[in-house]
């Protein structure tokens, strides 16, 4: 009996990964075995940066509320703190954007939370 090989599996397995590495530089986007680890590699850095950019983000977020707080004499904790106490409900992402695009609203929280 002849041997057997799913010929057209294989190439349509191979076909997928080269086209998930078009536009990669060099041999990456054109020979298997490149390509191959080449898009094994990139698919770990995408999962691990998609966790990053949440962990920057929030740095960013909590350096913008610090900055816009000093102004009115109180530190990021303290005034983080005293929001709580308050029982306002506003996460940081929400507050650093009012502390770049609504300086007014912002001072009024602010003022609440003092």
């Amino acid at each position: 009996m002849p041997r057997s090989v799913n010929s057209v599996a294989s190439r349509a397995r191979r076909k997928k990964v080269l086209a998930q590495t078009k536009g990669q530089w060099g041999a990456r986007r054109n020979v298997w075995t490149v390509a191959k680890n080449s898009l094994e590699k990139g698919l770990l850095y995408a999962y691990k940066d998609r966790k990053t950019k949440k962990r920057n983000f929030r740095a960013l977020w909590i350096q913008r509320i610090n900055a816009a707080v000093r102004m009115y004499d109180m530190s990021y904790s303290q005034f983080m703190g005293k929001l709580h106490k308050t029982g306002i409900e506003l996460n940081r992402k929400a507050l650093a954007d009012l502390a770049m695009n609504n300086p007014e609203a912002f001072k009024a929280v602010v003022e609440a939370v003092k």
